[in-house]
């Protein structure tokens, strides 16, 4: 790979250069457009797919890093922030009922712990259901769209929640809320794509979740107040809650309408024509050029394109993604049945409302800490399989715990141990993040997010299921399941990136029996699209 034609036809699909290259790899990789063979087969290629940003697509132009770093602090600030806000409007609203069940809201509702599950799982089935067909209708008609009108509606079901007085109203609220919600994470994802990096997007990913274990605490705290609204005009406290929280993401829904954009050179807002956009044109031709330098496959749909059948048939028939997809099942199970029921599990350990919802603060804000961190290593040490599993193998010893100690124990021993379980590291971010980097090709990015989303919906899914009525209070049964869960999931992440290691050398046995004109005409003219490239080599 030393000649010219071979470097190009790697560089062409933003093969990523191991710390071992050359400064004028490196500076290749900068810029896989150097080559104007390259830059031309990709000019035809944004041409063809009606670019939304072909206008400033630019092989030749350049630009201080500086000024680079400025416009990404911007992006922060415009886009990021807000999508973080709508984030955290999801997870109040989704995980609220975690925190109304400190509240006699089972008994209120004449329900048990099966009942509690079911209603549980068929959100998560109708989250899962909608997920797929809704990010495939942001991908046509933009998530600037879509996102809103998802958060005014799932708002309007949470208030209505506060009127619940039957079982069946809970479960048939529970699966509508679901479906509203459904979608949103993988369009939030694609949303992202359009304005960072593929190094930038794991990073705000991992500040993007932290508003689960950020809403988990706030929302403990704001629940162990209004809980204590119970009776204030007849009324119970998790009606209140409802009734609050609602209204609170209704807040969030409103003004979504007008922040979001469609894109890094479509700034300006549909609602204000005469406003001025967010970035002048150098800034626009930084942006999207940056992109594009990073990730050429970008822009290889418009993003008013709609998926194809091609897409789909890729990511569901292709081995290639399903690592990542089985660790989306798998890999947080053994912390949701916990979070999900800790403060129901302290309630019957004796503790009031009020501190069952607050003894579990610490172990939230403990899993706060452990999310940025995880991911921010896993950026440092450039390393995705190890980081992935270091999640299992951090809360290994704390279920090994609470399986081994007896039920006659300390409660404040099992309090420690449960807290333990909930700080699990949450690597959803390098996950997700990967699968993106993965998938190569804008099409399959939509598909695969949305896809391993739902793995992770499946997963939730399962987890809900592992408390069961007949199993409380201590839920020992349920308790090992999950250590066997774990020690699966620790084997599963070094398979994993065995699996790629082995993925690569495969590919790259048959590029190297190539010659170099057969490369040049692979790149120029191959049908194969996004990780089925033999120019792209699997990140682990």
């Amino acid at each position: 790979m030393n000649d010219k034609k071979s470097e190009t036809a790697f560089y062409s699909v933003g093969y990523t250069a191991s710390a071992g290259d050359d400064s004028e790899v490196e500076s290749k990789k900068k810029n896989v457009f150097s080559d104007p063979a390259v830059a031309a087969r990709w000019r035809k290629v944004y041409e063809d797919s009606h670019y939304e940003n072909l206008q400033w697509f630019d092989p030749e132009f350049e630009w201080d890093p500086k000024e680079e770093k400025k416009l990404v602090r911007r992006l922060d600030m415009k886009v990021f922030i807000w999508v973080f806000i709508m984030f955290c409007s999801l997870d109040l609203v989704r995980r609220n009922v975690t925190r109304a069940v400190a509240d006699n809201f089972l008994n209120d509702l004449n329900m048990n712990n099966t009942s509690y599950n079911l209603g549980q799982t068929i959100y998560l089935l109708s989250f899962l259901c909608a997920e797929l067909p809704l990010n495939l209708i942001s991908k046509r008609y933009g998530p600037e769209r879509i996102i809103p009108i998802q958060i005014l509606v799932w708002s309007i079901v949470c208030i209505c929640q506060c009127a619940m007085t039957t079982k069946n109203q809970f479960i048939g609220l529970r699966a509508l809320l679901g479906f509203c919600q459904g979608g949103f994470i993988p369009d939030q994802i694609l949303y992202l794509s359009y304005f960072y990096t593929s190094t930038e997007l794991p990073l705000r990913l991992s500040i993007f979740w932290i508003a689960i274990p950020l809403f988990q605490i706030l929302g403990s705290l704001a629940a162990s107040g209004i809980l204590e609204m119970r009776g204030l005009h007849g009324w119970a406290g998790w009606r209140y809650l409802f009734l609050i929280e609602g209204f609170v993401s209704l807040g969030v829904a409103i003004p979504s309408f007008y922040i979001m954009r469609t894109g890094p050179g479509k700034t300006r807002n549909r609602f204000t024509k005469r406003r001025n956009p967010w970035f002048n044109e150098h800034e626009v031709k930084i942006l999207v050029n940056r992109l594009v330098r990073d990730d050429p496959s970008k822009g290889d749909m418009n993003n008013r394109q709609s998926i194809t059948w091609k897409h789909l048939k890729i990511v569901l028939t292709s081995p290639d993604l399903y690592p990542l997809f089985i660790q989306g099942v798998m890999a947080f199970i053994p912390m949701q049945p916990v979070s999900q029921y800790i403060s129901l599990i302290l309630k019957s350990m004796g503790f009031s409302t009020f501190l069952s919802n607050v003894l579990a603060i610490p172990g939230q804000f403990w899993f706060l800490i452990n999310l940025p961190f995880f991911v921010y290593l896993s950026h440092l040490a450039k390393e995705k399989s190890i980081c992935a599993g270091l999640a299992n193998i951090f809360v290994f010893p704390f279920i090994v715990g609470i399986v081994a100690y007896p039920n006659t124990g300390s409660n404040w021993v099992k309090y420690v141990l449960l807290s333990g379980i909930v700080a699990e590291p949450y690597t959803h971010a390098i996950l997700a993040a990967w699968t993106s980097q993965t998938s190569n090709d804008v099409g399959i990015r939509a598909v695969g997010t949305a896809v391993y989303n739902m793995s992770y919906q499946v997963g939730s899914i399962i987890a809900a299921n592992i408390y069961t009525q007949a199993d409380k209070p201590y839920y020992n049964k349920g308790n090992k399941i999950i250590l066997g869960i774990v020690c699966f999931n620790i084997a599963f992440a070094f398979f994993t990136k065995f699996y790629y290691i082995f993925r690569n050398k495969q590919k790259a046995k048959k590029w190297d029996s190539m010659s170099d004109e057969q490369k040049l005409d692979y790149c120029q003219n191959s049908k194969d699209v996004g990780f089925q490239r033999l120019d792209f080599r699997f990140p682990h």
